[in-house]
């Protein structure tokens, strides 16, 4: 690995610390990164659930941004909950802030929905994303519902999710990895497809409802290990091993959706 990999974040803050800055921050961590952030939202919750949320001024979370950029430097970008438009387009200034004079590839997590349920993005929210973060996506990250809801396409089987990734190429996403842990069967299947391409990761379903923060957690490992100069596919792959082996030794924390073990790579 070519750097120590500086990860700028843009998400939410869960203060359960199984998703959102706190997985982000744990995760690239322990996969031997430097996590810095932008919070653009405080949330109430724990394993049962989100019960409140306080966003962030657009305006605080694009100076965190730049306060970062500016200092620090980053590798690579990540971004997760955007919570509404006004976010979402400080999110697209930061990001375009990185790559003045440089080459910093985003990572952007679409994310809309908490484990329970709870909405994350406002829905007038969504064609912002389209339209600014789908295109400056170095790589995507939608889980099924994600991208049905960025494409209008159904996304409930292998095809599905083969037919929306290549329109969120279309849409401008440089690669996109289409998360299939929503797709029904005992096996999960997940796609990287590029413009070069695609790569099939598939592997037994593990039987847990302790997945929260799954998806924060792949999308900053893929960040981390963009950031460090992995090629992407090996950045991919390090990032959902590291996810399987981190859901299967959850610790069984909460009565709800519990957290993973960010820290197993330490045990």
């Amino acid at each position: 690995m070519s750097a120590l990999g500086r990860v700028l974040i843009i998400a939410g803050s869960d203060s359960g610390g199984g998703a959102g800055i706190q997985a982000d921050i744990k995760t690239v961590t322990m996969l031997g990164g430097y996590a810095a952030t932008a919070i653009t939202a405080i949330t109430v919750q724990n394993t049962l659930g989100v019960s409140g949320v306080v966003g962030i001024d657009p305006a605080i979370v694009e100076a965190q941004g730049r306060a970062v950029l500016d200092d620090i430097g980053s590798d690579a970008i990540k971004t997760g909950m955007l919570a509404d438009a006004a976010v979402v387009e400080a999110a697209a200034r930061l990001i375009d802030h990185a790559n003045t004079g440089a080459s910093v590839p985003a990572v952007i997590d679409p994310v809309m929905v908490a484990k329970g349920g709870a909405s994350l993005l406002a829905d007038e929210a969504v064609n912002a994303v389209i339209n600014l973060m789908v295109p400056r996506a170095a790589l995507l990250t939608p889980n099924a519902p994600e991208a049905a809801a960025l494409t209008g396409m159904a996304v409930d089987d292998l095809d599905g999710l083969r037919a929306a990734g290549r329109t969120l190429i279309a849409m401008g996403a440089k690669a996109v990895l289409m998360k299939g842990g929503h797709v029904a069967g005992d096996m999960v299947t997940d796609l990287l497809i590029s413009i070069d391409g695609e790569r099939v990761f598939a592997a037994p379903r593990i039987d847990s409802r302790h997945t929260h923060g799954t998806g924060c957690t792949l999308a900053s490992a893929c960040a981390a290990g963009i950031a460090q100069g992995l090629p992407l596919e090996q950045a991919v792959e390090r990032a959902i091993a590291y996810v399987r082996e981190a859901i299967r030794r959850a610790p069984g924390l909460g009565s709800g959706h519990g957290p993973l073990d960010h820290g197993w790579p330490i045990r």
